[in-house]
């Protein structure tokens, strides 16, 4: 598993990521509203706003603000206009990044995405520099000891996933992103209860951080999800589990 899936799990089971919700619920209606600009307000033919809602809904927000995002999104109340942005470079140790943003002021997004890459060991580099590192996929994360192997093997792998992954305190499940909510509607359906499911982009190699470097690595990970404009965070780091732990205190 990446060290971004690993600190992203982390996160989730301490109860960290996005501790504060106002900054969850922000993050959350930039991306409904951008996926009913792109996609429309219709829920069943609009994958993304599918997704969009059901990540709100886990979160707990309240429908009419959902309803709402949707609606700035098909123009139907004003609204803010974002653009989507993905912004390349490097961290310490030359770790590959990638930061998603919706920004409604492209100027300043990417003098604050390039201060943040600066202050922490880190350079903002050309589109395409790290992106072909990357593989976009469906991901699920299963707790050791929380869940029935051969039964998560089992429906899963029917679901049509591509791949089940055995780390050493979790089970992993890789599908084609194109078969995620299936695989995500089976595997509820027979109630495998997991603690990380997303479509994420998933590293093809790694680099291994200790130290210092990896100190700053993850000061440049919680400083970019910090940020206002910013959406998701990928990188293809190996920091060991007792470490991010540690840091994740």
């Amino acid at each position: 598993m990446s060290g971004h899936s690993k600190w992203s799990t982390i996160k989730r089971k301490k109860g960290a990521a996005d501790a504060k919700r106002g900054k969850a619920f922000s993050r959350l209606i930039k991306e409904i509203t951008i996926a009913a600009k792109m996609g429309g307000g219709d829920v069943d033919g609009n994958p993304r706003l599918r997704a969009a809602i059901a990540a709100a809904k886990a979160e707990n927000m309240p429908k009419d603000n959902i309803e709402r995002a949707i609606k700035k999104g098909t123009g139907e109340i004003e609204g803010a206009s974002y653009e989507e942005i993905t912004y390349e470079g490097y961290g310490p140790g030359g770790v590959a990044v990638l930061v998603d943003t919706l920004s409604d002021n492209r100027n300043r997004t990417t003098g604050e995405v390039r201060h943040i890459f600066t202050k922490n060991n880190g350079s903002l580099g050309e589109g395409g520099c790290v992106s072909w590192i990357f593989d976009k996929k469906g991901f699920f994360v299963f707790e050791k000891g929380r869940i029935a192997e051969e039964k998560l093997f089992e429906v899963a792998l029917e679901a049509g996933a591509e791949d089940i992954r055995e780390e050493e305190n979790t089970f992993e499940v890789v599908t084609d992103p194109r078969n995620f909510e299936e695989v995500k509607a089976a595997i509820d359906e027979n109630k495998l209860d997991y603690i990380l499911a997303e479509i994420t982009l998933i590293p093809k190699t790694t680099v291994k951080l200790e130290g210092k470097e990896a100190e700053q690595m993850i000061r440049l990970m919680e400083t970019m999800e910090e940020a206002d404009d910013v959406q998701k965070v990928y990188a293809n780091f190996d920091i060991a589990d007792e470490i991010l732990e540690k840091m994740s205190d």
